[in-house]
């Protein structure tokens, strides 16, 4: 059912609105989240990991879902691959840009790591042609559980973070502009919003990507991930901005883990999802790109800060991908 009219050019009408209405909602949710953090003397990080990730991974998990409901299979884990390969190399470069990121010991050691396993495990149940010698690759329902499990792992991780206060954050000194209430009203109409405009960014990016007569896969990858990447990428410019590094980098690296094992363990709950041998080869991308941000943030410059040129790099990285994907359909 679609809740939206169709008209001549509605398709990238609905799209503009979303962007436009996007950006001043992202700046919404970042003050709503800082304010929760410095009331409760939480770490901005720990909120970039959980409140601020699960808004901005909102629109991904609707559209999995509508799109497994509909056997849409190749464009649901496009989806989520294509959006984490931006989250890393095209959110974090924007990011970087409008000011350079420090990140705490923590991110480095634990959470960076702990995506790398997440995707680790996308890539070894979903390639079963090569560990299991089946005929096809396709990831079961009951595997679902797997991934579940591990975000009950992660989310327990950060439940402990907030109540042990382990990360350092002086916010002595921080102002909180936004009553309690306020900003857990704010919170929360953001994710409603999302929720109710995924549909709409969804069935206005696949229109204006079939008209170019591309696969489902490309579709995920490209239009429909960036699409649910904008979030990602208003938020951490605006975190970045008010210079919230905690936020912007929890952002994106905890999007990248709910993506994998919240969105696609309750996607694959709706159905079991078949994985092209195209799909693949991106899902091998993702887990380089995480490994590349490791090597960044251990071993290039100073340990744990992306720069503007080190954001540029990844930047190149991310343009090579998407000729990549462009080349293939050739």
């Amino acid at each position: 059912m679609n809740f939206f009219p169709i008209f001549p050019g509605s398709d990238y009408l609905y799209l503009l609105i979303w962007l436009v209405i996007l950006v001043k909602w992202a700046d919404i949710l970042v003050k709503g989240a800082s304010s929760i953090a410095i009331r409760f003397g939480i770490s901005p990080l720990v909120i970039g990991l959980t409140i601020v990730a699960f808004g901005t991974s909102a629109p991904e998990l609707f559209v999995n879902v509508f799109s497994a409901l509909k056997g849409q299979t190749d464009l649901a884990l496009g989806n989520v691959i294509g959006s984490n390969i931006a989250n890393t190399w095209l959110v974090l470069w924007i990011a970087a840009l409008v000011y350079p990121l420090q990140a705490k010991a923590s991110t480095i050691y634990k959470e960076v790591p702990f995506s790398l396993i997440a995707s680790l495990a996308l890539f070894f149940l979903a390639f079963d042609v090569f560990f299991s010698g089946w005929s096809e690759n396709i990831i079961l329902r009951g595997e679902s559980m797997i991934f579940l499990l591990f975000f009950i792992i992660f989310f327990s991780y950060t439940f402990w973070l907030m109540k042990s206060g382990n990360i350092e954050e002086d916010t002595s000194e921080q102002e909180c502009g936004l009553s309690t209430g306020k900003s857990t009203v704010f919170v929360l109409l953001w994710l409603v919003w999302l929720g109710l405009g995924a549909e709409l960014l969804v069935g206005s990016a696949k229109s204006i990507a079939a008209s170019f007569w591309v696969s489902e896969a490309v579709i995920g990858l490209t239009v429909v991930a960036f699409g649910t990447s904008a979030p990602e990428i208003v938020t951490s410019v605006i975190a970045s901005l008010k210079k919230q590094s905690d936020i912007a980098i929890g952002n994106v690296v905890g999007s990248n883990i709910f993506n994998i094992l919240l969105v696609l363990g309750i996607t694959w709950t709706v159905a079991d999802l078949p994985v092209s041998s195209d799909l693949i080869t991106d899902i091998v991308v993702e887990l380089f790109a995480i490994v590349l941000l490791i090597i960044f943030l251990l071993f290039v410059g100073k340990k744990g800060l992306i720069t503007r040129i080190e954001g540029g790099i990844l930047l190149g990285f991310y343009f090579i991908y998407m000729w990549y994907i462009v080349m293939s359909q050739l």
